[in-house]
């Protein structure tokens, strides 16, 4: 008789899993979010989530009213708000992620979710929480959850990877809301072009509307100055308030090129959750594990379906695109973007903050310690690892 390994009892329980997973997504009766005002009625103020290749001088942000139909991208750049944001009240912002089940993974990297077959990057989706715990494991009944995916720009849509894929967002939307969130709502803060219009050409407001979901504008007056207590270089900051607030944070970024930070993974991708965030770029790596210290979303799960290998962050070729059908989630984001790395021919410890992360204690960058489930959307047999 076989002996059964501990691998195949994870793979016996990420199935059992998934199907109550699937079960837990069945259409039922929830209430349907009111939707936001158009967007042709917004005004958003465009603030930067990422520099250019060569900084410019910084100036005043100016605010631009804006409207889905606006044909010209615009950005603006600011070292400091105009006015400084009111302090925060105490939060729990540094929530940490609850422990990996027994019998579950601690990350999973799930292949296959072809972006040319339905549902396919939906099911690569669910079959990665299905791996790590369920949904169930991160939501509970009437939690306000945030989803933070990549919306940097209104230039492009996702065949461009330079903004998370839509249907990855949607997924997370309809798994939350099945596990009983009372409500989810996805937002960024572009730093080329609007939010409105970012928001339709991303193709992510209408995935998420459909999936029941609310896209929020991050308005400038709801940015509040808060004390970082693990902070080494910044020890306070301007954050998105109801960020702090929430009761989970999912940060959902997709793998691209960056000119200045080698590689947008989810630490880079935190910097859509602050204000001043030029001042950022300054000593990079230790500056975001600062201010992942005190965010720490629970959850990551990285879209890297197709990838941008070059001239991100915002890309505009097609050349640049690699198609490599990937879904990496986990509870540790330094992991996951340690992983995400080798999907580029580098290493965590190539990457400022994920090597400073790693160092404060944030998460790991030794894959070797965890239990990395390699899942192929076919079936469930592990594919050997990919990284160094």
């Amino acid at each position: 008789m076989r002996a059964v390994t501990r691998r195949q009892v994870l793979l016996g329980s990420a199935a059992a899993t998934l199907s109550a997973l699937v079960g837990a997504c069945a259409p039922r009766a929830v209430a349907t979010p009111t939707p936001p005002a158009p967007t042709s009625a917004v005004t958003a103020e465009t603030h930067p989530t990422e520099s250019p290749p060569t900084p410019a001088p910084a100036t005043t942000a100016t605010a631009t009213t804006a409207t889905a139909t606006a044909a010209t991208a615009t950005a603006a750049t600011a070292d400091a708000p105009t006015a400084p944001p009111p302090t925060a009240p105490p939060t729990s912002a540094a929530k940490e992620p609850s422990p990996t089940p027994l019998g579950a993974a601690d990350m999973a990297v799930v292949r296959g979710a072809d972006p040319a077959a339905t549902g396919a990057v939906a099911a690569a989706t669910e079959r990665a929480l299905a791996a790590i715990g369920g949904i169930e494991r991160f939501v509970k009944p009437g939690y306000d959850v945030i989803i933070k995916p990549n919306i940097c720009n209104a230039n492009h849509g996702p065949e461009y990877a330079s903004t998370t894929n839509p249907e990855v967002v949607a997924a997370l939307v309809r798994m939350c809301l099945g596990a009983g969130a009372k409500r989810v709502r996805a937002m960024d803060y572009p730093f080329s072009g609007t939010a409105a219009r970012a928001y339709v050409t991303s193709g992510i407001e209408e995935a998420v509307r459909a999936a029941g979901g609310e896209m929020e504008v991050m308005a400038p007056m709801a940015y509040v100055e808060a004390d970082i207590p693990e902070g080494q270089d910044i020890k306070r900051w301007p954050f998105y308030q109801p960020i702090l607030e929430a009761d989970l944070v999912i940060n959902v970024p997709i793998a691209k090129h960056h000119s200045l930070a080698r590689l947008t993974l989810a630490g880079k991708n935190l910097l859509g959750v602050i204000d001043n965030r030029s001042a950022i770029h300054r000593n990079m790596g230790a500056r975001i594990a600062d201010l992942a210290s005190h965010v720490r979303p629970q959850l990551t799960v990285m879209d890297a379906v197709r990838i941008l290998m070059a001239n991100g962050p915002t890309g505009g070729n097609l050349n640049d695109v690699k198609q490599i059908e990937t879904v990496i989630a986990g509870a540790d984001w330094v992991a996951v973007d340690a992983y995400a790395t080798s999907l580029f021919g580098l290493r965590p410890e190539d990457v400022s903050y994920i090597a400073a992360a790693a160092e404060r204690g944030l998460g790991t960058t030794d894959l070797d310690s965890m239990e990395v489930a390699e899942l192929d959307l076919g079936g469930m047999a592990y594919i050997p690892r990919q990284h160094p």
